[in-house]
């Protein structure tokens, strides 16, 4: 199982430096969330300062961008990269889509679908003549310098499961535990991956991970910091799929040996990924987890 980790910091500067240091420290890949700065941007800019170390997005909404216009972008990133680059997508959520940037959220399933009909085949180069109910696209890219780089798709519940299954290369999951992996996602999402004559997707798994010598006010700290995600409905579904009551409850905390366990557990049931967010009590804790999980990650 590889271990990836968002490059946390404030600036654009930071999240460069942020990149070279998960590379320098042995991390697998750096994801980056879409919040601030231009995910994409941010890691063609990082692509330039290193040499081995997958680049990711976790994940870019659709919505507000064009997937003719996304093709373009994700083949020149992952140009810049050296073919080190994986486009995370996802649909974001009503509260975002509808209520704040004012677009329509409806039927976000076929959304999703035909988007991923669209773009995967435009970023092979293909001629994409689509005509669906929500997109009309009659479009080629040609750029004999990139090449089509993995898509992975937050998906969270069956149908966008077998979506991502049949279309993409793998899930980013985020707050999802091992119940809801072992008898949701890999069933429904590698069930249609074989339908469709593909090899077995990617699992990415994320949640936050706490070394500490008190668990239970961790787990209150991470109840603290992550209680929006207690507001939307389908990260509820999954949180509670999960057998817990709230993202406290799909976090791995505990001691360095808890930790290590439960790791194993994860990658035992078929996580392919661990998206690591450092968590702790202080800023020495969240060091102190971030140290322990990279020299743990060569034997997961």
């Amino acid at each position: 199982m590889r271990v990836l980790a968002p490059p946390n910091a404030t600036t654009l500067a930071g999240k460069i430096e942020a990149v070279k240091q998960l590379e320098a420290d042995g991390f697998a890949g750096a994801f980056l969330p879409s919040m601030g700065h231009d995910a994409m941007t941010v890691l063609a800019l990082a692509a330039g300062e290193t040499s081995e170390i997958e680049l990711g997005t976790y994940v870019i909404p659709t919505y507000t961008r064009h997937p003719v216009a996304m093709a373009q972008q994700a083949l020149a990133v992952n140009a810049a990269a050296g073919g080190r680059f994986t486009l995370g997508l996802g649909l974001s959520h009503e509260v975002v889509i509808a209520d704040s940037w004012g677009l329509d959220f409806g039927k976000f399933v076929r959304h999703m679908r035909e988007y991923l009909e669209i773009l995967v085949p435009l970023m092979q180069g293909a001629q994409v003549d689509h005509e669906g109910e929500a997109f009309e696209v009659h479009s080629q890219i040609d750029l004999p310098d990139c090449e089509a780089p993995p898509v992975i798709v937050a998906a969270l519940g069956p149908q966008m499961l077998r979506v991502t299954g049949r279309l993409a290369d793998g899930t980013a999951l985020w707050l999802a535990g091992p119940k809801w992996i072992e008898e949701v996602v890999i069933p429904e999402m590698g069930g249609a991956a074989r339908d469709a004559g593909k090899p077995d997707p990617r699992v990415i798994a994320g949640v936050p991970i706490a070394v500490t010598a008190d668990p239970a006010r961790a787990r209150e700290r991470i109840s603290r910091a992550f209680a929006m995600y207690n507001t939307l409905p389908s990260y509820q579904r999954v949180i509670q799929g999960s057998g817990a009551d709230d993202p406290a409850g799909v976090s791995i905390v505990g001691s360095e040996e808890e930790i290590e366990q439960e790791l194993l557990r994860w990658r035992d049931i078929g996580v392919t990924d661990f998206y690591a967010a450092f968590e702790g009590l202080n800023a020495d804790e969240r060091q102190h987890t971030r140290e322990f999980i990279a020299a743990l990650a060569p034997s997961l």
